[in-house]
């Protein structure tokens, strides 16, 4: 009986460390303190750790390419939806219908259940107000305003070959000038010339327009909400001729080695009351009907929108040539 009784006491024992060593594997997009907060949120509730590495939405399709044959991670939370739109082209995650996702308005996720939208963010400009009145600059109200000779070395945006955010800069002009990619790209070299430098993630042009390194950025609202939450001197504007937005989605990597726990936290970043109120407070703008909202965040009910093919937009093939395009005439010129 004693024997007996050690014999069950061990196997508990070894029951217990493998449930306190259960863990996934991610790859994030989501600003890196949200992603932390999030995450060990999960991991009070369930005792499942996240091991998570944050890129930028480009560098994820990257890495999962690269990695393809020995996936590292097995979701990946965040980022533009076209670029979990160009993964799915490419084979690169695998398709999960979460009964959690079932009050996701069918326009927000992917028919087959490669991706499923989290909330939306509009593309905005963002103005330092203390450099803008040092300069005499005014901030500006329209994507043409971008062009004017006095913001010469004065805007900040981030590269589209590692940025969802500025593919969808490049997307946006595409309905802005109706599908003309010679006037969208003849508006991008000359707003190259007011273009101080391309960085590789989104949010990071608006961090630099906070601490007054640089005038204005492009980048997405609820980044720069926060900024001024936080007590920048920033003022935000949506170009009035109409902007774009992103869906920031998620997707389960295809041949994933946690794929039991990445459902498990798929499931609960749709459904957990915790998760959505960790969204609120970075001022997301949640795509559930009913969910709540911050006061401050800026929804696209607010603003004048163009209206996106996301399944155009992040096609691979379409999705290569416009950076291949943007890559030869811009970026590798500079």
């Amino acid at each position: 009986m004693k024997r007996s009784a050690v014999l069950i006491a061990l196997l508990a024992l070894v029951v217990s460390f493998a449930a306190a060593q259960q863990s996934v594997s991610a790859y994030t997009t989501l600003e890196e303190p949200l992603a932390k907060a999030l995450f060990e949120k999960f991991e009070a509730e369930t005792g499942i750790k996240v091991n998570f590495v944050r890129l930028s939405g480009g560098e994820v399709v990257t890495r999962l390419e690269a990695e393809r044959e020995n996936p590292q991670a097995s979701i990946w939370v965040g980022g533009v939806g076209l670029d979990h739109i160009t993964a799915k082209d490419k084979g690169l995650t695998t398709p999960y219908k979460s009964r959690a996702a079932g009050k996701t308005p069918a326009e927000f996720k992917d028919k087959q259940g490669y991706w499923v939208g989290m909330y939306v963010g509009p593309l905005t400009f963002v103005t330092n107000l203390k450099r803008a009145e040092e300069l005499g600059i005014k901030p500006p109200q329209s994507w043409a305003d971008l062009l004017k000779p006095e913001y010469k070395g004065l805007v900040r945006v981030a590269n589209p070959n590692t940025s969802g955010t500025a593919y969808n800069v490049i997307t946006t002009l595409r309905y802005i000038y109706k599908g003309d990619e010679e006037k969208v790209f003849d508006y991008l070299k000359k707003l190259d010339a007011n273009i101080d430098q391309y960085t590789r993630s989104g949010s990071a042009p608006g961090k630099s327009v906070a601490i007054g390194e640089i005038p204005i950025a492009i980048g997405y609202a609820h980044d720069q909400v926060k900024l001024k939450a936080g007590g920048a001197p920033v003022v935000i504007t949506a170009p009035k001729e109409g902007t774009g937005y992103e869906l920031a989605s998620m997707s389960l990597v295809a041949g994933g080695k946690d794929a039991v726990n990445a459902k498990k936290l798929y499931d609960w970043i749709l459904s957990s009351p915790t998760a959505q109120a960790e969204f609120v407070n970075y001022y997301l703008v949640l795509v559930t009907p009913g969910a709540a909202k911050h006061p401050d965040a800026l929804s696209l009910k607010e603003i004048k929108t163009v209206t996106q093919d996301f399944l155009w937009d992040g096609n691979a093939d379409n999705r290569a040539r416009l950076l291949k395009r943007w890559t030869d005439e811009i970026g590798s010129k500079r």
